[in-house]
């Protein structure tokens, strides 16, 4: 029957002398709006504010990957990667959702809305066009996240895995900020709506967090959570709903589309049928993602930071023991590396002293925790964590050296003596540059005064008389000061050895007159 109508009208308003206007097929109208669609996404890379924060997350991503941490993203842990590429996109999608609203109302903003009235392509087409619009810049979203995951995957230090649900909210996230930006366009026809939905949108989440105490379903109803704080988890260990999340955003995405063609007047029964279907899965989504972390996950993450050694498997190498969880456990010949180095350097029965570097994490407060290392009461046992790289190295010498000079990590912080110049040096000494080395282990990036080292687990206090003596060490051959840590590493060793005495023995300038040597550290 609508054909007729259709051929009928197309014969009336044909011209004399030229035959009837054929009916449009199908294939007509979906190549309609696929150009529409794509005559949309130029017209959107020519808007300012996409094109800033498109240029903007793109040179983000490159200083991360070519700029970043010295050392530290060297040996990325891929469950942690994953979720790092979340982020990046939200300020490209907030851009986009105002302009594909601003876009979806430029007809009645320029008057010209009656002029789609003698037009093939329905309302309902053309709001499906302007939310295929963003497509592009998904996919463009997807080769980004994607480059980033393999830039950290073919680095030689990785561990772990990554999640390809964690790694689709970010594309995720930008075809709903199209969609939500024509749905918006339908429902409240005002470019200045938009804006305003975004900062209300905001200040409802943090109201909404606020009031409700951080709850877990209301944190995992925003598009992107990024959960950071707490050193990398064994990937078991991680217990986000990331598959549950990906439903989540797959299915507001159809959901809201539907919405939006629905109110544009496409009320087929298939539009309807997938708008059904797309509102279950989202419910789905949000019922699977809402509860919080198993009673399963919270053993299991009691287990592997209170008793790690029941979940661990251990290596031998050289005189010593190395164990880690089973992601890391291709560590073991760098950590071994520190440890002959540091060890090499020590006096007395500590050079030949059998140590286990034990792998530890904290994962009881969650992946947003930040709780620090207890330290280890057991003889030669020394902590190394679960970043790696960077920093990591020398405050893990730093780790090795307290418990060959003080017996266990506990001892090394009983009090502050003397012993912090000998640790200090067995951990630095054998650096190419240990000056560098020395300021950026140290707390406040400097190699002058008072200050604390830091280690894997308790930091080492340094006064600024122990700090001076250090330096002027570091500056000497360390050819010229090993046979004197050797000879004297009992006294070296000893809690009741003084600064100024520490300084006599290995041939450093005495200290200063009125130096407070037996006074805590300042720090």
């Amino acid at each position: 029957m609508n054909d007729v109508v259709t051929r009928t009208v197309a014969e009336k308003a044909a011209p004399t002398g030229v035959g009837p206007i054929a009916p449009v097929r199908q294939q007509t109208r979906t190549a309609a709006v696929l150009a529409l669609a794509r005559f949309e996404a130029r017209e959107l890379l020519l808007q300012i504010s996409v094109f800033a924060f498109l240029v903007l997350y793109v040179a983000y991503v490159g200083w991360e990957l070519f700029n970043g941490r010295e050392g530290m993203d060297d040996y990325p842990a891929l469950q942690d990667v994953d979720r790092s590429t979340q982020t990046g996109p939200l300020l490209l999608a907030i851009a986009l959702l105002v302009c594909v609203n601003r876009a979806a109302l430029r007809s009645r903003r320029r008057g010209t809305d009656r002029h789609f009235d003698v037009l093939v392509m329905e309302p309902w087409r053309r709001t499906v066009a302007h939310a295929l619009s963003v497509v592009p810049y998904a996919m463009f979203t997807a080769l980004v996240v994607a480059f980033q995951f393999t830039w950290a995957a073919l680095k030689p230090g990785a561990v772990g895995h990554g999640s390809p649900a964690e790694l689709a909210v970010g594309p995720l996230v930008i075809l709903l900020s199209g969609v939500l930006g024509v749905l918006l366009a339908r429902l409240v026809p005002s470019s200045l709506f938009a804006p305003l939905f975004v900062v209300g949108a905001y200040v409802v989440t943090v109201l909404a967090n606020t009031a409700t105490n951080g709850a877990h379903w209301v944190h995992w109803l925003f598009p992107a959570v990024s959960e950071e704080g707490a050193d990398p988890f064994p990937s078991d260990l991680i217990g986000r709903p990331a598959a549950w999340h990906a439903m989540y955003l797959v299915g507001l995405v159809v959901f809201l589309l539907g919405v939006a063609v629905l109110r544009a007047g496409g009320r087929t029964r298939t539009i309807k049928a997938v708008t059904a279907i797309a509102l279950a899965a989202t419910v789905a989504g949000v019922a699977g993602q809402s509860p919080g972390d198993s009673a399963g996950l919270t053993v299991a993450r009691a287990k592997a930071s209170d008793t790690p050694e029941k979940v661990q498997s251990c290596v031998a190498h050289g005189r010593s023991t190395y164990c880690a969880y089973p992601e890391w456990t291709g560590l073991a010949d760098d950590w071994a590396e520190v440890v002959d180095r540091v060890q090499s350097l020590a006096g007395g029965a500590a050079g030949s002293e059998r140590l286990t570097v034990r792998q530890r994490v904290d994962a009881r407060y969650g992946l947003d925790g930040d709780a620090a290392l207890d330290p280890s009461t057991t003889p030669g046992v020394v902590t190394v964590g679960t970043r790696w790289g960077g920093n990591r190295i020398p405050e893990f010498a730093v780790g090795v050296a307290s418990v060959l000079v003080a017996g266990d990590e506990e001892s090394s912080d009983e009090g502050c003596d003397a012993r912090a110049v000998t640790i200090m040096w067995l951990a630095l000494a054998s650096e190419s540059d240990p000056m560098t080395v020395f300021r950026n282990v140290r707390l406040d990036d400097s190699v002058k005064g008072s200050g604390i080292a830091l280690a894997p687990t308790n930091p080492v206090y340094l006064t600024a008389e122990q700090t001076r003596i250090v330096r002027e060490l570091l500056h000497k051959p360390r050819y010229s000061v090993i046979p004197k840590v050797k000879a004297h590493w009992a006294e070296l060793t000893s809690p009741k050895t003084s600064t100024a005495r520490v300084a006599e023995l290995l041939g450093a300038s005495a200290p200063r007159a009125g130096a407070e040597d037996a006074k805590r550290c300042e720090g």
